[in-house]
């Protein structure tokens, strides 16, 4: 395995330490935004920077659902069905992703996070009703499913298109669905490290001292998701996947 520097140690932690913040504010765990910051600072592939931000992911992820869970009504035994399913599918659908041309993956990536911010953003600006139709829990599997195919592309997907789907389609909470989604991330995440570990696309030396930071920062990403007005977080959340699917499609 290769080595850091102590200067490149202390940068990665302190990029750990951002990604935590945002991860846990967001409920995405930070590797939404570690992928492509990876690509342009270390010149990854796509590939192998989705499987490096896994190590990062998983801590936080389940530092972020323990809080989360604390400050939300959060139903464990649907959670922990959609977990099981997500994690079978997620396994099967990253088995397969590892043998995507790179280039691929990059746009298919993009346009994924486009379509899911740009949904969200409208049905959270323009298209708000009073009454709306809220699904039946039954529907719910369909989401571990969705999760699963997802995380197993994208190791972060599973996050982004359960939240905004748990709010306008469940009636969930912003905080609610973003602490659901992050159980759904855990078991995804696994199954995804373990593909992507036997591909060997993961550069370990970069990817724990970013897991070291963001455990000491992503309480603090949660605390203020719990602080700021629901709408403005939907607001970041969208415009986060506007940014990072721009900065995917620009990289060189």
């Amino acid at each position: 395995m290769e080595t850091l520097s102590v200067l490149q140690f202390i940068i990665c932690l302190m990029l750990g330490m951002g990604l935590g913040l945002c991860g846990g504010l967001l409920g995405i765990g930070g590797g939404l935004i570690a992928i492509p910051l990876l690509r342009y600072l270390f010149d990854m592939p796509q590939a192998y920077a989705q499987g490096t931000a896994l190590i990062m992911i998983i801590p936080n992820v389940l530092l972020s659902f323990i809080q989360y869970k604390r400050r939300n009504k959060i139903d464990s035994k649907k959670t922990l069905l959609l977990c099981a399913i997500a994690s079978v599918t997620a396994f099967f659908t990253a088995n397969w992703a590892t043998s995507l041309d790179t280039d691929r993956l990059a746009l298919f990536f993009s346009l994924f996070l486009f379509v899911i911010a740009f949904y969200y953003l409208a049905k959270t600006l323009w298209f708000r009703q009073k009454s709306r139709v809220v699904l039946p829990l039954t529907f719910l599997p369909l989401l571990g499913i969705l999760s699963g195919i997802t995380s197993g592309l994208f190791t972060v997907g599973g996050a982004l298109v359960v939240v905004p789907l748990l709010v306008m389609l469940f009636a969930y909470t912003q905080t609610q669905a973003q602490g659901t989604a992050l159980a759904l991330v855990v078991p995804g995440g696994l199954a995804a490290l373990v593909s992507y570990a036997l591909a060997g696309n993961i550069a370990w030396h970069i990817g724990i001292p970013l897991a070291l930071g963001g455990i000491v920062s992503v309480s603090w990403g949660v605390t203020l998701a719990h602080k700021l007005h629901p709408g403005i977080l939907k607001l970041c959340f969208s415009a986060v996947l506007v940014v990072v699917g721009l900065l995917i499609l620009h990289k060189p």
